[in-house]
């Protein structure tokens, strides 16, 4: 049994599986040694060891990189797990002293986050003066399970078993431009009547456009876009100097007045994920930025991430 114990831990040492899921994740040897600042040939014979500890093949090697066997896959899953509990208890035993302090990186895109997120920061940063907030604004999604980020708010149900996935509600989508420019250029009524006006949209509602309804589709079609851009401070902005009709979340009319919702119907809606890992909701820094969210996001305050349309011009949104 000890003869047992003893190839159980040489099988499994953590420097081996380390390399591997980093020549996993990146399909190659030479990649992962430059990220791991090795050589090739010592990834090579350190999955080489691996594979003769497990005796099994992980991975296929070939011109083009590598590739995982099936053993292989199943490999992956369990070091993503294992990566998680050392960072975890790096984190626990370095942050025992001060729980509530410390790193949290939280990541969304272009929209909660700088417009419905940052203008709540300072009552956060009151309650929680020790943490350490990163919002990095992207329409990336990146790996949680890497340490690429703790928090994401994306538009997309984390779908690996590892980690955590909560549904926050909808965003909805209307059009907006402002009354001058409506004056100067008429007030479409439908969809149809887009001919000739500027258009503003923004890239990621193109990169969500195959999980939204047909109203994204068919504005495609119909519309002229004077402007596509990844930021919705540069749509906003134009948008602002009667640059045009701008496709905005719904939220964007509370924030900027001078911006009106036309009287269609919602381009579009789509629901909106947090994510997150086991590792972060049991750090206290963790789980009090997971309840931030929580309440910033709360569709029974926040009604306009509700599953219904609460128009920014609505006189009652609890009517």
């Amino acid at each position: 049994m000890k003869g047992d114990t003893r190839v159980l831990a040489e099988t499994f040492d953590w420097d081996r599986i380390r390399i591997f899921r980093t020549v996993a994740e990146l399909g190659s040897m030479s990649a992962a040694a430059e990220r791991l600042g090795g050589s090739v040939p010592t990834i090579s014979r350190r999955i080489t060891e691996l594979e003769a500890a497990l005796r099994t093949e992980l991975l296929k090697r070939s011109t083009r990189g590598v590739d995982l066997t099936a053993a292989g896959e199943m490999l992956l899953r369990h070091a993503n797990v294992m990566a998680d509990i050392v960072s975890a208890a790096h984190s626990d035993v370095s942050d025992s002293d001060a729980p509530d302090t410390g790193p949290v990186h939280l990541v969304t895109g272009d929209g909660i986050g700088p417009y419905w997120l940052a203008p709540r920061l300072p009552d956060f940063h009151a309650a929680h003066p020790g943490i350490e907030l990163t919002l990095t604004v992207s329409e990336a999604s990146p790996d949680l399970l890497n340490n690429e980020a703790d928090i994401t708010l994306q538009f997309h149900r984390p779908s690996r078993s590892e980690l955590i996935g909560r549904r926050m509600g909808v965003v909805h989508y209307l059009c907006f431009a402002t009354a001058p420019y409506l004056e100067r250029h008429g007030h479409p009524a439908t969809l149809m009547d887009f001919h000739g006006h500027r258009c503003l949209l923004h890239e990621g509602y193109i990169n969500q456009s195959e999980r939204w309804a047909n109203g994204i589709y068919l504005a495609r079609q119909l519309m002229s876009f004077a402007l596509v851009t990844n930021s919705a401070a540069a749509m906003i902005a134009l948008c602002l100097a009667d640059g045009g009709i701008a496709i905005l979340p719904s939220y964007i009319g509370a924030a900027y007045p001078q911006l009106v919702p036309l009287a269609l119907p919602e381009v579009a809606s789509i629901q909106f994920w947090m994510t997150y890992t086991e590792r972060i909701r049991r750090l206290e820094r963790g789980q009090a930025v997971i309840d931030w969210l929580k309440t910033s996001l709360d569709p029974r305050q926040a009604h306009w991430f509700r599953e219904t349309l609460i128009r920014p011009d609505a006189t009652d949104p609890n009517a």
